[in-house]
């Protein structure tokens, strides 16, 4: 059993609650997060490309410690108004992710360039469909950026006060986790890949981490294992999956052929313990007693 996942001690308490129908599932908040990726130099030990994580502030209420992705929650302002767009159309996009209207797949596409630019200060937009921004470390583009974690300013606003477009291009969706139901918070959470723009550099400016780091995903995944770094499962998943690629590129490209199919845990009593799965990934089984505490790393 792997050693690294993010396991809170409520767990079991939650569980057998939703089990006796003593627990109300609530309602998972639209989210995305971006697994930013870099090739390294010729002079790399392995080959391969890199990944851009965070490690979770351990205050967080929602998976304290953890190392993870730059993203956040679907900022419902981004359904409102259609905005410059280059890349595939939005109907192939709602197609793509599995929601019901164009507007919806907007939003949570913005969602995942939106927090990479707040979390990570790398922006995917430019001033044409064929273009990228370069260098976004200078005061206005961190007001703006402040501006946009305060949420005084839309992304909307955000991309037509700068005349840029939105390259939903650079971006390709890799996988779709849902927050178990007997999680206090609870998102749907649409993961995507994305290579790190050329002249660009990614900035420590979450207000939600204290510590970024760029590693191998092959890397990550060992650490995980080992326990001297912690995950939630989709994280070490998609780190699992990233690893065979040797390039950015070549991990863009294989976005297409992800399965978008929603994973999401079932719990269920067997006899004297509760069992928790996460479909189609079996390391992440948990074994509870259906009576008395319990929880920690496991």
């Amino acid at each position: 059993m792997s050693q690294g996942q993010w396991y809170p001690p409520e767990w079991p308490d939650r569980i057998r609650a939703l089990a006796a129908g003593e627990l109300t599932a609530v309602t998972p908040r639209r989210a995305a997060t971006v697994m930013l990726l870099r090739d390294r130099g010729p002079e790399a030990p392995t080959p391969g490309p890199v990944v851009h994580m965070l490690r979770r502030r351990t205050s967080m209420a929602f998976a304290g410690g953890a190392y993870a992705y730059p993203g956040g929650g679907v900022d419902p302002r981004d359904d409102d108004r259609l905005i410059g767009w280059a890349g595939p159309p939005l109907e192939q996009w709602a197609d793509r992710l599995g929601v019901a209207t164009v507007t919806e797949a907007q939003a949570v596409v913005c969602a995942a360039v939106r927090e990479t630019f707040e979390e990570a200060g790398v922006l995917l937009a430019g001033p044409t469909a064929t273009t990228v921004v370069g260098d976004t470390t200078g005061d206005g583009w961190e007001a703006d950026r402040e501006a946009l974690v305060a949420r005084d300013l839309s992304f909307a606003e955000f991309l037509d006060r700068r005349g840029l477009v939105l390259r939903s291009d650079l971006l390709g969706a890799w996988a779709r986790w849902i927050t178990p139901e007997f999680e206090p918070r609870r998102y749907d959470t649409w993961f995507f890949v994305a290579a790190l723009p050329e002249g660009q550099r990614t900035r420590d400016v979450s207000t939600e981490a204290d510590r970024t780091v760029w590693i191998a995903p092959a890397e990550a995944a060992r650490r995980y294992d080992a326990g001297e770094l912690l995950m939630m499962p989709p994280t070490v998943t998609t780190l699992r999956a990233l690893a065979p690629y040797r390039t950015a590129a070549e991990a863009l490209e294989a976005a297409d052929v992800q399965d978008m199919t929603p994973v999401l845990a079932q719990a269920r009593l067997e006899g004297d313990e509760l069992v928790l799965t996460w479909p189609g990934h079996d390391e992440f089984t948990k074994h509870v007693p259906a009576a008395g505490g319990g929880g920690g790393a496991a």
